[in-house]
């Protein structure tokens, strides 16, 4: 039985399962793009439709680990809001940019961001849960971390919340739980910002985003209350082995 464009509905129960999955873990330390990217491409999704819809899925996800940060008193917005602007001006660009690639570039491209990812959190540093000096000004911060962060998103995805969350770390001195909390909003930002702008375009797959939707906002939730709870974890290894697989799954294709 086929449920949207080619899929069956064994693949789109298997896909919603991951996107669960996903919620929960992006939640707690970001990178949630790293395991629904790489599952939709590796499901045949097309490379623009795979990007539209993990968009479309991971803005649902984190917006509801960013009501329930919120709603916990573990965020404030006052900081935040140039760079919520930043974020979405950047996120407009990269999506903007890779929507005018052609396929071929784009079937070459993405595995190679795959391998860098799976990289970057294999070997990025363990972050405190003890707030440390600031090494750069709020404003600062929020137009060059949130604008090049906001492109990546827009571009790509994957590993975005982590990224963010290791600037707050790194640059602002924030603890890991409080890093994790201001993480979400420009995440957010980022995400709803390139979503329009693919859903636009075209490219994305209803029944599928709708679903994944749903399981993403499940996730998140159970996520974001384990981080209040206890504070953040790294990704853990079986999601960089997926994400090279997948790169090399579609390296050979291409």
């Amino acid at each position: 039985m086929e449920i949207s464009g080619d899929l069956s509905l064994l693949t789109l129960l298997a896909l919603t399962a991951v996107a669960f999955a996903a919620g929960f873990i992006s939640a707690i330390a970001g990178g949630g793009g790293i395991i629904t990217l790489p599952a939709l491409l590796w499901a045949g999704v097309p490379p623009l439709d795979a990007l539209g819809t993990n968009k479309f899925q991971s803005v649902f996800g984190t917006a509801s680990s960013t009501l329930n940060f919120f709603q916990k008193g573990h965020l404030d917005f006052r900081p935040l809001w140039s760079g919520l602007v930043a974020a979405a001006c950047g996120s407009a660009l990269g999506t903007w940019t890779v929507t005018r690639l052609v396929g071929e570039q784009l079937d070459t491209l993405l595995p190679l961001l795959l391998i860098a990812i799976a990289l970057y959190f294999t070997f990025s540093p363990r972050i405190s849960d003890l707030d440390t000096k600031p090494r750069m000004g709020n404003g600062a911060f929020n137009l060059v971390v949130g604008g090049s962060v906001g492109f990546y998103g827009g571009f790509f995805g994957p590993g975005m919340g982590s990224i963010y969350a290791l600037a707050f770390a790194a640059l602002l001195g924030y603890n890991m739980r409080r890093a994790t909390a201001h993480t979400k909003p420009l995440v957010l930002a980022t995400n709803i910002t390139s979503m329009v702008i693919f859903m636009v375009g075209g490219h994305l797959l209803p029944w599928l985003a709708v679903c994944m939707s749903g399981a993403q906002f499940f996730g998140a939730r159970l996520g974001s209350n384990l981080v209040i709870a206890r504070g953040a974890v790294v990704i853990k290894p079986v999601i960089i082995l997926a994400t090279i697989a997948a790169a090399i799954k579609l390296l050979l294709e291409s």
